[in-house]
């Protein structure tokens, strides 16, 4: 089958909640029309996604194959490690206003610019590692506006489980997670080694416990996109099909 790829195109607007411009890389579906309605699916390391993830080729195949709904795909790319970790960790110091420059400034944005549904259960935020975890933190906050999240291999510290442990509503959000069996001496950003593993399992716990629509998978392999992006297929045919 002649999978034709879809179009990558860069744009670039400024961000009042981050004091910055912001870049994304913006993927269209080979038959994109602004006739028709799209589901939106953004990712946190955007350019990882797409040179390291295949996000790109994933969408054009499972599209090719009708396999997922039209789906318009958002990546993010962050600037400096340092920069990653203020906005993503849990308890980074630009935390708070990356979840608001997603949930409105870019969603705004976006909708404005593309013919998107405009709807919380066609949107998507996907992210591993901590682009994994605040993803899921900006989904707690913002249920209604992000109705579902993949969470590959996230950070998972007593911040995001405290955050999990008080959400009140647990049916509103559809949450795939996965994490390597092999992620338990992972080489964090701030130079430490730190298991991943075990976290990941009390988070699986309490999102089963509380009742969450959710997916969980523990997958040979450990912190790295060699299984990411073997996992990337599957991760779309669960939240865009």
């Amino acid at each position: 089958m002649d999978y034709r790829p879809g179009k990558i195109e860069e744009l670039t607007f400024y961000s009042e909640e981050l004091q910055e411009e912001m870049t994304l890389l913006l993927y269209l579906p080979k038959t994109y029309s602004p006739l028709y309605k799209y589901s939106l699916l953004i990712a946190q390391d955007g350019k990882d996604y797409f040179m390291f993830g295949k996000l790109s080729r994933a969408l054009d195949e499972l599209s090719e194959e009708e396999e997922i709904e039209p789906t318009i795909a958002v990546g993010i790319p962050y600037k400096s490690v340092d920069e990653r970790r203020k906005m993503y960790h849990p308890d980074g110091e630009k935390v708070e206003q990356y979840v608001r420059f997603l949930a409105h400034e870019l969603l705004s944005y976006l909708d404005d610019l593309l013919p998107t549904h405009k709807m919380g259960g066609t949107r998507t935020l996907i992210g591993d590692s901590l682009g994994g975890t605040v993803s899921l933190l900006t989904a707690l906050q913002y249920p209604h506006t992000f109705n579902k999240v993949v969470a590959q291999s996230p950070l998972v510290n007593e911040t995001l489980l405290n955050k999990v442990a008080d959400f009140s509503s647990p049916n509103a959000l559809h949450i795939y997670h996965t994490i390597g069996l092999q992620e338990t001496e992972v080489k964090t950003t701030d130079k430490k080694i730190a298991d991943f593993l075990t976290p990941n399992r009390d988070l699986y716990q309490l999102l089963s416990a509380k009742g969450f629509s959710y997916f969980y998978e523990e997958m040979e392999g450990n912190h790295t996109w060699r299984y990411w992006q073997k996992d990337m297929p599957r991760a779309l045919r669960k939240m865009l099909s």
